[in-house]
């Protein structure tokens, strides 16, 4: 279904608005390829961290408690992965 001519107007002043705002992802986003976003390591702490969790489950069902402290250890080392790299800022921002 093709847009109206208010639809389309609509449309192009969010675009000039946000190529005003921020050009970098104005630019990125009309390029087609959006990039890498997150780190390999993100994806593999992702997965470590839920493979953990089932070895946890695992492990406290099956009441072995090897099993169990190695799936909390990779549970751990999956969430280190995750958030290395990631600055966390706790102070509060006043509202613009």
């Amino acid at each position: 279904m093709p847009l109206s001519d208010r639809e389309r107007k609509q449309l192009e002043e969010l675009e000039s608005g946000l190529a005003a705002e921020d050009p970098r992802l104005a630019q990125e986003l009309s390029s087609g390829s959006v990039g890498v976003r997150f780190k390999r390591s993100t994806y593999v702490g992702a997965v470590a961290g839920m493979f953990g969790i089932v070895l946890l489950i695992a492990g406290v069902s099956t009441q072995l408690i090897v099993v169990g402290v190695v799936g909390f250890l990779l549970m751990g080392i999956g969430t280190y992965l995750l958030f290395e790299g990631h600055k966390v800022d706790f102070r509060r921002r006043p509202a613009k």
